[in-house]
C-alpha cells in the first residue's frame, strides 16, 4: 500500500522511471502528488498578499502508475522463536 513519505517509482506517463517520494494522496480518486514528478505550470493571479505569475508545482499521478520503491519494515516476524 502507497503512503505518504515512502519512495515510489513511476510506471507511465511523460515522467516514466523517475523516482521520487509521496507527498499527498487522494484515496477518494486514487491519486497520489510524488515530489518532482508530474510538474505543471499554473497561471497565478495577483493579489494584494500574493505576487501574481507562472509558478511550477507536483500535479496529482494515478496510483496505477506507481511502484513502491521503499518499504519500511517495522517489526521483524521472521525469526526463529527459541
Amino acid at each position: 500500500m502507497i503512503k505518504k513519505g515512502l519512495k515510489v517509482k513511476v510506471l507511465a506517463g511523460k515522467d516514466k522511471s523517475k523516482e521520487g517520494e509521496v507527498i499527498e494522496i487522494d484515496r477518494q480518486n486514487n491519486r497520489a502528488k510524488v515530489k518532482e514528478i508530474n510538474m505543471v505550470k499554473k497561471h497565478i493571479k495577483t493579489t494584494k498578499e500574493k505576487k501574481g505569475g507562472i509558478v511550477s508545482k507536483e500535479n496529482f499521478i494515478h496510483l496505477s502508475n506507481l511502484k513502491l520503491v521503499e518499504t519500511k519494515i517495522k517489526n521483524k516476524k521472521t525469526e526463529a522463536k527459541k
